[in-house]
């Protein structure tokens, strides 16, 4: 337990009314999109690139997977941390 508030520490926190739940899901999928964005971009540029490109490509494709699971993983212990579903 003592791991996931290290780790996801933002679903942990201000779990006492609906709209810090919203804010919180709204920051996780903000985050997301941003990331999305960013990674996207870097593709962009060093696609042309022919092998370089290639590689960055796979690495870029795996950053962003590790960045939606990590987003998808905090919203769902939001919701678990504001039901009240985990014990101290």
């Amino acid at each position: 337990m003592d791991f996931l508030k290290k780790f996801w520490p933002m679903s942990f926190k201000n779990n006492d009314s609906v709209s810090n739940l919203v804010i919180g899901v709204i920051v996780y999928v903000v985050v997301a999109i941003l990331a999305g964005v960013v990674i996207a971009l870097a593709g962009l540029i060093t696609g042309w690139i022919p092998v370089v490109g290639a590689i960055l490509g796979i690495l870029l494709g795996a950053v962003g997977t590790v960045i939606e699971l990590y987003t998808i993983a905090g919203i769902v212990f939001k919701f678990l941390a504001y039901f009240k579903v985990f014990k101290d």
